[in-house]
């Protein structure tokens, strides 16, 4: 390990193949938000008109949300992180005991991510397949009989509604930690922070 006065100040924590999957991912599910909010709020359907347009960029934003997905596993560094992410330890309980309570001053131990960004990670991951699944059965009328669709759309809409909460919850906690955004942004954040908000991430590996 480097001597303390030899340690970068900034250490790497996303690459360029991570951050293009995330920035990619969240435009093409903003344009399926918007596209929803369009088809199901009369004041919106109103404005913006064109309603067999606005079926379109939603039915299409849909079913290409996964594909970044699926390019980024072509890079080594996204991989590690999905493992990373699908991996819980002891620390995690603890992390999550401690945000529960509302704890701020207690100990929340994380590696490169926190219990908070691996639940959240899954629960979208399992939203995206459910919400693509039942789109495709209200989409292509032929797949299934009139009583799957019927349910497939009432699990699209209430998922869809629990999507869009925890999509602003998510936008609520970046927009509170402009680090955490800068790393997103460009790649790197400040050790001192990778070393107070992720302590049990090895950043000299």
């Amino acid at each position: 390990m480097p001597l303390l006065s030899d340690r970068p100040r900034r250490v790497g924590r996303f690459s360029r193949a991570e951050r293009w999957v995330h920035r990619t991912t969240a435009s093409l599910a903003l344009l399926c938000v918007a596209g929803a909010g369009c088809l199901y709020l009369p004041p919106l359907a109103e404005l913006v008109g064109r309603r067999h347009l606005v079926v379109m960029v939603h039915e299409w934003s849909g079913l290409l949300l996964p594909v970044p997905f699926l390019l980024g596993l072509a890079s080594a560094a996204f991989r590690a992180d999905l493992r990373r992410l699908n991996r819980f330890g002891p620390h995690d309980g603890q992390w999550l005991r401690a945000a529960l309570r509302r704890d701020r001053r207690g100990p929340r131990p994380a590696g490169k991510f926190n219990a908070g960004q691996k639940v959240y990670a899954a629960w979208l991951a399992g939203a995206v397949l459910v919400m693509l699944g039942t789109g495709l059965l209200m989409w292509f009328t032929g797949l299934a009989p009139l009583i799957w669709r019927t349910g497939a759309t009432f699990v699209h809409d209430w998922f869809a509604l629990a999507l869009v909460v925890a999509l602003a919850g998510h936008i609520t906690k970046a927009l509170a930690d402009p680090e955490a955004r800068r790393g997103m942004r460009t790649g790197s954040v400040e050790r001192a922070w990778a070393e107070r908000e992720h302590p049990l991430w090895k950043t000299d590996d």
